[in-house]
């Protein structure tokens, strides 16, 4: 029985499909890791890279056994460049966007659970600071 030794990127700790041969393709090798962790095919496709040559494996590759792979999991239709870029313009009065900071106060809950101490207090000042000088 051959072997390649997987582990998602957040992971800490590889684990094993098994295979007869030399190698298995990259479908194959696809199709054991999702049974195993439970993924469907729908959900999510894996990206599949050499763990020691940081070299992606395509669409026909065969993947030698013993190999170390990182895996990741990306939308279903792959990733997608995105042509929309979100740029605020620097001719706006700066007034606007503060006006808009001030309308939508940060929840209470949202800093209690999302930030810690230090920034829960950064935004506290600025909500402060914000809210006296453009009221």
């Amino acid at each position: 029985m051959s072997c390649v030794h997987y582990k998602f990127s957040s992971k800490l700790n590889y684990d094993t499909v098994t295979f007869d041969g030399l190698h298995i393709s990259l479908c194959d090798l696809k199709r054991q890791i999702m049974g195993r962790e439970k993924l469907k095919a729908a959900d999510c496709d894996l990206q599949i890279t050499n763990a020691q040559t940081k070299e992606e494996y395509t669409e026909d590759a065969l993947i030698p056994k013993n190999s170390l792979v990182i895996v990741k999991r990306i939308p279903a239709g792959g990733v997608k460049a995105s042509s929309k870029t979100d740029v605020t313009s620097r001719t706006e009065p700066a007034s606007r966007t503060s006006e808009a900071v001030c309308k939508n106060p940060i929840s209470p809950f949202f800093l209690h659970t999302a930030l810690n101490s230090k920034q829960r207090s950064l935004v506290l000042i600025f909500q402060t600071l914000t809210s006296s000088i453009f009221q």
